[in-house]
């Protein structure tokens, strides 16, 4: 599968109002969410998730945003400031085969890896890096847009996640994906 980073400018339109209507983030998110976490979003574009993670996580969580497109990032903190989150949101520019999260080794209780991973030169790289930040109870949910992910390729990703150390927990319904929660082998976290 060839790897390509959505453009910046796309952005704006992932974040249509109408898309809340198939993927609304309080109904995807909140199963898993809690206050006081640490996230770990890793192409967060300009927030369409981003915002509501901050707001699940509250005054005493964290949201760290990685993106490898500086303008996204830019767009993102407008729009935290915005809404009154930029105190929950931190951003990162990744490099190209880094996250740059290495200080949070241990400390991440969610990651949500939403329409990404497929854009990733080395996806068992990234699976092992998340495996690596995770809390032993930590979990990731990956959802891969149908359109561009198939099952096959999507079947590959989960066994690269099971090859990094993560196990599959469940199969989430998101409306326009194939999605999958994973959690760091050896853990009992279970989907709320």
């Amino acid at each position: 599968m060839a790897h390509t980073v959505c453009p910046w400018w796309l952005g704006y339109f992932l974040l249509n109002p109408l898309r809340r209507l198939r993927q609304d983030p309080r109904k995807v998110l909140s199963p898993y969410v809690r206050p006081a976490m640490t996230v770990l979003e890793p192409g967060p574009g300009m927030g369409f998730f981003t915002l509501e993670l901050a707001r699940l996580v509250g005054d005493a969580g964290r949201v760290v945003a990685v993106d490898v497109q500086p303008r996204m990032l830019a767009s993102l903190r407008r729009r935290a400031a915005r809404y009154g989150l930029e105190r929950r949101i931190e951003t990162r520019l990744a490099s190209g085969a880094s996250l740059g999260v290495d200080d949070l080794a241990g400390d991440v209780d969610f990651i949500l890896a939403f329409a990404v991973v497929h854009e990733l030169p080395d996806a068992a790289a990234f699976l092992a890096q998340a495996a690596r930040v995770l809390k032993p109870s930590g979990q990731l949910l990956v959802a891969e847009p149908r359109l561009h992910v198939s099952q096959s390729h999507f079947d590959a990703t989960v066994r690269a996640a099971e090859a990094a150390g993560l196990r599959e927990e469940a199969r989430p319904a998101i409306a326009g994906s194939r999605s999958v929660l994973l959690a760091r082998q050896g853990t009992g976290a279970r989907a709320a």
